[in-house]
Order: C-alpha cells, then sequence, then structure tokens
C-alpha cells in the first residue's frame, strides 16, 4: 500500500474525515475515519456556521488518524460554495459567518445591477444569478453591516479560512473563489473592475492558488495539538470541483450530475461561454481542477426530499421513499424544482402541495406520492437541460454519469435513464471526497493526468449502468 491521503469533506449536513491510498495496482481504497454533524443556527437574527465548531472537529478527525496509526501525507478540506468570512488586522472574526440560506440577500439583486446590469456581471463572470452568490452577500453587508467592511483585512471563503487556522497561510482556491461572482472568466483573477463599481475593498481578498498547491505544513499548535504534522493541499474547495474531478467519464462527450443536497449538472470545457444566450439559459461556469470550467446549471437536487423525509421524522428512509415513489409512479403532478418556494421553506410539504394546487394540478396526499412528485420533477428537470446543453454547445452527448450521495438513488436514475434517453452510470458515492484525494495525488505526481485519476476510479469502485424505470 502507498502512503495515506487525507480528505475531508464538509457539506451542510454533515463532514467526514476519509483517508485512501493506493494498492499495487494503482487503484484506490477509502475509509471512513471520523465523521460530525453540520448545520445553520440563528446567531443575532441570521442563519450562521459555527466555525468554531466545525475547526474543532476538523482537529478532532485528525486526532483519530494518529490514534489509528494512520498518518496522512497530507490533507485537503472542501465544502460547499460561495460563503465566507472577514478577518481584521489580528486574523479574528469580523461579523458571524452567515450562510447562504439566509435571507439578508433579498433584494440585494437590485442594489447590485445599479451599480452593474446582470448581462455585463455574467458576460464578466460566467456565473449563474443565484441570490446567495457572494457577490449578492457582500452587497448585503455593504447595506446593512458597512462597519464590518471597514474594519475587515481579510476575505477568506469557508476552506480557506479553515486552510489558514491550520497552517497561518491566506490564500483563495481557484473554484471556490470563482463561485463569489467577483472572478473574472478570462483572466481566471479577481475582477478589479466590479469590486470597484460594487464598492467592494479589492485588498482584502488574497491571491488565487490552484488545486494541487500546497498551502503549507501545520502550525506548531496544530502540530502539538494532533500529534504530527503533514502537508495541507488545496483540492479543488469546492465540492462540485472536487465531485466532478472523480467523474469516471470514458467517453469524451458525457455529462456529469453530481447528485446531492443541489443537483449540479453539465460538462467540462476549455473555455468558458459568457454569452447572453448561455446567461438567458442560466447556465455558469465555475472553475474546475487545472484551470477546466464546469459548465453547468444548479438544479434545487435531493434537498427537498432530504427536508421532506425530515418533516416525516425521519419515519422512512431513503430507500423506501424511492420503492413507495415507484408505487406511484403515474401520479401526474410536477413541480418546477428550481423555484424559489422550495430554497428555504417552513415546510416543503406545504411548499410543494401549495404549488401543485396553485397550478392547478393534483395534490398529493401521501409520502410516495409527495416522492413521486420529487423525483418525476427532478428527472424532468434533467431532461430539459440535456436539451439545453446540446443546443448550447451544438453537440449531442451519449451518457449521463451520476456521481455523489444521489448515485444511490436507483429509482431517480432510472427515471433520469427514461427522460433522458441517455445512457445512465451511476457511482462512485463518494465522489467529492475523491476528488478531494485526486487533486492531492496529482500533485503529489501519484498519478500523471487527469485521465489516468479518472481510470484509476472506474478501476475502484462500483459503476453501474442504470435502465430505464
Amino acid at each position: 500500500m502507498g502512503e495515506y491521503y487525507l480528505a475531508i469533506d464538509i457539506g451542510a449536513s454533515s463532514g467526514r474525515h476519509i483517508l485512501a491510498t493506493t494498492l499495487e495496482d494503482g487503484t484506490l481504497t477509502m475509509e471512513e475515519v471520523y465523521r460530525f454533524d453540520n448545520g445553520l443556527s440563528e446567531v443575532d437574527g441570521h442563519m450562521c456556521w459555527d466555525t468554531k465548531y466545525l475547526f474543532s472537529q476538523i482537529i478532532a478527525g485528525m486526532k483519530k488518524c494518529k490514534e489509528i496509526g494512520k498518518i496522512p501525507k497530507s490533507m485537503g478540506i472542501d465544502t460547499w460554495g460561495v460563503d465566507f468570512v472577514l478577518l481584521d488586522a489580528n486574523g479574528n472574526m469580523v461579523g458571524n459567518s452567515v450562510g447562504y440560506r439566509d435571507g439578508r440577500t433579498n433584494g440585494m439583486d437590485d442594489v447590485v445591477y445599479e451599480s452593474i446590469p446582470l448581462d455585463e456581471l455574467y458576460a464578466r463572470t460566467g456565473i449563474q444569478k443565484q441570490i446567495f452568490n457572494t457577490v449578492y452577500q457582500m452587497a448585503a453587508i455593504r447595506e446593512q453591516n458597512p462597519e464590518w467592511l471597514d474594519e475587515a483585512k481579510t476575505f477568506l471563503m469557508i476552506p480557506d479560512y479553515f486552510n489558514y487556522l491550520l497552517t497561518g497561510v491566506k490564500c483563495a482556491e481557484y473554484t471556490n473563489a470563482t463561485t463569489t461572482q467577483l472572478v473574472n472568466a478570462q483572466t481566471n483573477s479577481w475582477d478589479d473592475e466590479i469590486m470597484d463599481r460594487l464598492g467592494i475593498p479589492r485588498e482584502i481578498f488574497p491571491d488565487i492558488m490552484l488545486p494541487g498547491t500546497k498551502v503549507g505544513n501545520l502550525s506548531e499548535t496544530v502540530r502539538s495539538e494532533v500529534g504530527y504534522d503533514l502537508a495541507v493541499v488545496l483540492p479543488a474547495t469546492h465540492d462540485t470541483g472536487s465531485a466532478v474531478l472523480a467523474v469516471p467519464a470514458k467517453e469524451e462527450n458525457a455529462i456529469y450530475i453530481s447528485s446531492g443536497t443541489w443537483s449540479l449538472m453539465g460538462i467540462e470545457r476549455k473555455n468558458a461561454d459568457t454569452t447572453k444566450a448561455s446567461m438567458e439559459a442560466n447556465f455558469t461556469n465555475e472553475g474546475g481542477y487545472d484551470h477546466r470550467f464546469r459548465y453547468l446549471k444548479n438544479i434545487m437536487g435531493l434537498w427537498m426530499i432530504q427536508s421532506v423525509r425530515r418533516e416525516y421524522g425521519k419515519a422512512f428512509s431513503f430507500a423506501e421513499l424511492c420503492e413507495m415513489a415507484a408505487k406511484e409512479d403515474s401520479f401526474p403532478s410536477r413541480v418546477d424544482v428550481n423555484d424559489q418556494s422550495f430554497l428555504a421553506p417552513e415546510s416543503m410539504l406545504y411548499a410543494i402541495m401549495d404549488y401543485c394546487k396553485r397550478t392547478g394540478q393534483k395534490i398529493p396526499v401521501n409520502p410516495g406520492q409527495v416522492a413521486a412528485v420529487i423525483y418525476q420533477s427532478l428527472a424532468e428537470s434533467y431532461a430539459q437541460t440535456v436539451k439545453e446543453i446540446e443546443a448550447l454547445t451544438g453537440k449531442t452527448y451519449e451518457a449521463i454519469y451520476i456521481v455523489g450521495g444521489g448515485s444511490n438513488a436507483s429509482y431517480l436514475n432510472a427515471l433520469t435513464a427514461k427522460a433522458t434517453g441517455k445512457k445512465v452510470y451511476a457511482g462512485p458515492g463518494e465522489a467529492t471526497a475523491i476528488g478531494n484525494i485526486l487533486a492531492q495525488m496529482l500533485g503529489d505526481h501519484v498519478y500523471a493526468t487527469i485521465q489516468e485519476a479518472r481510470d484509476a476510479v472506474y478501476r475502484s469502485f462500483e459503476i453501474r449502468e442504470e435502465k430505464e424505470a
């Protein structure tokens, strides 16, 4: 076996530490060694992340590696996108780490467009409009808490902040930086003009670095606490960037879906498409490994079924909800899964029923019917997105690769095969952690090329071809 590499993958509801190494044949083997909960909580009237708690869990999982005698050579942290912290001159947090589901950005799109119109913002960044993007969050701070900007000396995305706490080094990782809607899609660097026009202080933004770059070694304090030293390396710190790196596609003309709380559906390309047609179709050009672009659409994803399951008191597993949905396969109602009413409703069940009522459709009355509405609507959204990708690129795509936790939703995958008419391959489920590891291994020259790394993923994990429902 080779040396150990540690992926710390933190999502909106949980985080985990996963150790990986390579076998003699070049395949990967992975082991989860630590898991912890995550979530937003209300602080001063806003929904915030508990960064102190999260960092304590990062340290706890690193200690676990020492306890089991598997000390990694390097580690990388990935999280969701758009959210950030502001630091003062002493490295202390200014204000709170407000999360993307908070309502402070309501109306901030109009505020931003007073200084830079949407079409110009898209032409410069290639990033789709989502009201929670960092650019709107920064506008909210400027409007509601201008004293934070006066005090701030450093802006760091969430994983960059944790890297700073580990090493004392401040930097910005490329893939996550692009989710801010403040990075120029042509230069791949911070867009000074956007910041100037919006009154955002450019000097607080650190240099952008690529995945595979070594940030530094552990600080003396952290090294003493965990009991060893290692290199902190940048993966694609945006979780979707890591997941896409792990897509085990054999075909060059393949579409991917990183399926989890969100469904991120798209292709890889070398150049951004910042045209008006692309903007109107609401596609985004997020950064990928090696300055590739993840040309994709954000779709609400499994957030809806996750929310419904919680409202049912977790009385049903996801597999059981799939089974019940399959029995209600003929239920006719559909919803627009990207409708804002589903972003953060007090009750997802009520939001779905209300949408069906407002649109003159049959209202679902039992868990199977509710699940059927969600899964069928998602599959139809995927099919529409395929058509848009093919129209925008002028290409036909043979296959769809579904990775992430949602790759285990066989019923949804089968619906996707039926709705799109494409071959659908599912797996691996741990794509984000695998991609995190691959970036570290590529930086350490374990694999020479991205395709070599992806071939190793194909050989190492179960990849299933899904049949139509």
